[in-house]
């Protein structure tokens, strides 16, 4: 896929005019929160975007392209989805006003996506040098389902050298101020607490890209798609977080799902190497199969998370008979005659 200059810095222009009216438009009123009928119609929005341009991607490129495109940005969005738990515990722990907490996240995916647009051009430049990339992506990303199975701390925030960095050296107010990123105290400039919060959305984000980079570079190798699907995910991830709200706690089995998705990529990735250095038998996983995988597995755990999820956190909120009479004295059979 040959992708001229011109049709990136088009791109690129076009992405950024989107963020410019998301961040300056649409919630340009400080006093008013962004509610779920507003979220759903800007997810709706964003999906539409993508859609949009993937079709775009059929009628100048062809239609492997647009698949490849329609994968990845379906594979990034469910992956992003993780991201909101994360999310969800940075604006609690800085406790950001509701009124301020799309500003912030939106700054902070902006920041996201410049860091992993560097990201990506480090690893398609690798990735065109060295076969062997594949390899370590494949053997990275199966490690990482593994994980996901097992269970552990991925969804608790952890401060990273750049926000710890951040909080020491930049001079920083203890309140904030509205939607404000810039104030004075006493004669000095000072930042507020919500640039501290960006740069925790920002620079937390790219810890999650080590899974969903690798991921997408096994569904395609072209930088253009691979950007691109991230942009489109990334960008719909504010509205989402605002439209899911308490929902995300009802996916109980979407880890696992994601854990799937990830195996079968990196199984996908290291047949595709071998592939590469000529080993006959070793599979060339076509991009139909892989979205049918992936479309299939995100169905079927979120049905599952739904409905079987459901009812056993129904029947473990229920109280046992022990619970339903604490309190009341046993009373014998003899004492009722």
């Amino acid at each position: 896929m040959n992708v001229s200059p011109w049709v990136w810095a088009l791109t690129l222009t076009g992405l950024l005019a989107i963020i410019a009216v998301d961040l300056f438009l649409i919630n340009r009123d400080e006093n008013k929160e962004f509610t779920t009928r507003r979220a759903a119609f800007w997810s709706v929005f964003y999906i539409g975007l993508a859609v949009l341009f993937g079709l775009g991607v059929w009628a100048f490129a062809g239609g492997r392209y647009s698949a490849e495109f329609f994968g990845g940005f379906v594979t990034e969005k469910s992956l992003s989805v993780d991201n909101l738990f994360v999310f969800m515990v940075i604006l609690t722990r800085f406790a950001v006003p509701k009124n301020a907490q799309h500003k912030v996240l939106m700054v902070g995916i902006v920041i996201a996506l410049v860091l992993r647009g560097i990201f990506i051009a480090v690893g398609a430049a690798a990735i065109a040098q060295f076969t062997w990339v594949f390899f370590i992506f494949g053997a990275f990303l199966i490690w990482t389902a593994v994980g996901l199975v097992r269970g552990g701390d991925e969804d608790e925030f952890k401060e990273n050298r750049l926000l710890k960095w951040a909080k020491r050296v930049i001079p920083t107010s203890d309140e904030y101020e509205g939607q404000k990123i810039l104030t004075r105290k006493g004669g000095r400039r000072m930042v507020t607490p919500l640039l501290i919060v960006m740069i925790a959305i920002g620079s937390t984000d790219v810890l999650f890209a080590l899974d969903s980079i690798p991921a997408i570079f096994g569904l395609t190798t072209e930088p253009y798609l691979v950007f691109t699907a991230n942009a489109f995910a990334l960008m719909g991830l504010v509205q989402l977080y605002f439209l899911l709200g308490g929902l995300v706690d009802r996916l109980v089995y979407l880890g696992h799902g994601l854990a799937f998705i990830l195996g079968f990529i990196g199984v996908k990735l290291i047949f595709h190497a071998m592939h590469e250095y000529g080993v006959a038998w070793a599979p060339e996983i076509p991009i139909w199969l892989s979205l049918a995988v992936i479309a299939g597995t995100l169905t079927a755990t979120t049905i599952a998370s739904l409905t079987i999820g459901k009812r056993a956190g129904e029947r473990a909120a229920e109280p046992t008979p022990v619970e339903a009479g604490e309190g009341e004295s046993p009373t014998l059979e003899s004492d009722r005659a």
